[in-house]
C-alpha cells in the first residue's frame, strides 16, 4: 500500500485531464463546498463526476446518482458525506477502487477509514478546495 504522500506525487504525475475524480455529495448549491469543489475541479482540467441522487448537472456538469454507475478508473473519490450516510456507502466506496479517497471535514468515518485500510485504498483528512488551490491536489 502506497502512503499518502506517495499517492500524491503518482496522482500530481498525471495531468488534469487524465485524472478522474468523483465528488460523493456534489450538491447543486453554489454556497456548498462540494459544489464549489465540483466546479473549482472542473474549473482546473480534472474530469469531474459529481454523485447527488436527485439532480441530473451541476453547473452543465452530468451527475451520475449512485457510484454503481462508474465503470471507469477513479483516481480520486472526495466526500461530502457525513458518516452515517456513508456507512451505507461503504462497499460501493471498496467496489469503485479510487486511488485515495479524501476525507474532507466532517466526513470522518472510523468505519470507512478501517475498511480503506482493509482493502488497501489510501485516505487523508484534506480539503479539496485548500489541496486544489494551493497546488497539491
Amino acid at each position: 500500500m502506497h502512503s499518502v504522500d506517495e499517492n500524491r506525487i503518482f496522482q500530481s504525475a498525471l495531468k488534469p485531464q487524465e485524472h478522474t475524480v468523483v465528488v460523493l455529495g456534489a450538491s447543486p448549491k453554489p454556497t456548498r463546498y462540494s459544489y464549489q469543489a465540483v466546479k473549482l475541479l472542473h474549473d482546473h482540467g480534472y474530469h469531474v463526476i459529481p454523485v447527488h441522487p436527485k439532480v441530473s448537472r451541476i453547473d452543465r456538469i452530468p451527475v451520475v446518482d449512485d457510484l454503481r454507475q462508474i465503470h471507469r478508473p477513479v483516481h480520486t473519490l472526495t466526500l461530502y458525506v457525513g458518516p452515517t450516510r456513508s456507512k451505507a456507502m461503504i462497499q460501493d466506496i471498496l467496489d469503485l477502487s479510487p486511488g485515495r479517497v479524501i476525507l474532507n471535514p466532517g466526513t470522518e468515518s472510523r468505519v470507512l477509514e478501517l475498511a480503506l485500510k482493509d482493502a488497501r485504498i489510501p485516505y487523508e483528512h484534506a480539503c479539496t478546495l485548500v489541496l486544489l488551490r494551493t497546488g497539491q491536489f
